[in-house]
């Protein structure tokens, strides 16, 4: 609390214009390291004209200068390193342009800093996807007694017991941005699926739902889960991937050493290969299915281009 109250306290007589500035400005013996990675992670210091990764990369380095600084001016000397008045302020070109931390960093970040995501959600970048395999969102649950429904989101919590027989079962509740609701693993699901349960993982469920009689709200028991890649393997129809006739033998050979080590799948491949006159479509052997992991789209996607990769769940037949 009182490294906050400094802050803004500084921050009305002036903005802040930098990460070095900000750092010279403040009370380091209040807003330390571990406060100035905080703020980083959580972005409240988005303002201040850089990226998140490249904050956090020259932090030492702007707390050392920043020490070096207020050390200096009690002692009545001039900065030995030239730095003087607010110079420390143009100090932004030091400052490396790196690329934002992924999405999954980032709002790691903020979960870890505030208790919740705020710039985003991470089944956002998944959301497109999951449209092509889950029956409804969890907030358009509507119960049907020996009807199946699919659907997929965030573990938030988890909650094990053991029962009269000493069984062990476990509840969960699952959020997927537009809503939340609790789902039941009893016993023979707990035992398949129990090592699958991991807050803030993403995952696909399986079951049938009800209607709570204490609570009124909608509830699940599950009777099968998975993560996004079991999912994957389990919906999808193909892997599409698209070669132009510029694909030469480096990039073949690229893209061979890419698909090998995730071989022994069940998801088989389909390559769409166009020249200037004609468009062709190959279906790899058996030999070539694949485990459609995450790792590997990524990879496949920066080998290809990510307009040339798709996995297929059947409603288109190329890309």
């Amino acid at each position: 609390e009182g490294a906050i109250e400094g802050i803004v306290e500084e921050r009305k007589k002036e903005p802040f214009t930098d990460l070095y500035q900000f750092c010279r400005r403040v009370d380091l013996r209040k807003t330390n390291k571990r406060v100035l990675e905080s703020l980083i992670r959580a972005g409240a210091l988005d303002g201040l004209n850089s990226t998140r990764a490249s904050m956090m990369a020259v932090l030492p380095s702007a707390i050392k200068l920043a020490d070096q600084d207020s050390r200096n001016q009690a002692a009545g000397i001039d900065d030995l390193f030239g730095f003087e008045g607010d110079s420390l302020a143009q100090s932004a070109t030091e400052i490396p342009p790196l690329p934002e931390w992924d999405d999954d960093t980032r709002l790691g970040g903020e979960k870890e800093t505030l208790g919740l995501y705020l710039t985003g959600h991470p089944i956002d970048r998944h959301l497109d996807e999951l449209g092509q395999f889950i029956s409804t969102r969890i907030a358009k649950i509507r119960p049907e007694k020996g009807r199946s429904i699919t659907i997929a989101g965030l573990i938030t919590a988890i909650r094990t017991m053991n029962t009269k027989r000493g069984d062990k079962i476990a509840f969960i509740t699952l959020d997927d941005k537009s809503a939340r609701v609790e789902i039941a693993l009893f016993t023979e699901a707990y035992a398949q699926f129990g090592a699958m349960l991991a807050k803030d993982r993403l995952v696909v469920v399986e079951g049938e739902a009800s209607i709570d009689d204490y609570s009124g709200t909608n509830r699940m028991q599950a009777n099968y889960v998975t993560d996004i890649d079991g999912a994957r393997e389990r919906y999808a129809k193909k892997l599409a991937l698209k070669l132009t006739h510029a694909s030469g033998a480096e990039e073949l050979a690229k893209l061979r050493s890419t698909i090998e080590p995730y071989r022994e799948g069940i998801t088989p491949i389909q390559i769409e290969y166009q020249n200037r006159g004609a468009t062709a479509y190959l279906n790899l052997g058996d030999e070539w299915h694949v485990r459609p992991a995450e790792q590997l789209i990524q990879r496949l996607q920066h080998t290809l281009g990510e307009e040339n990769v798709r996995l297929d769940y059947g409603k288109s037949e190329s890309i």
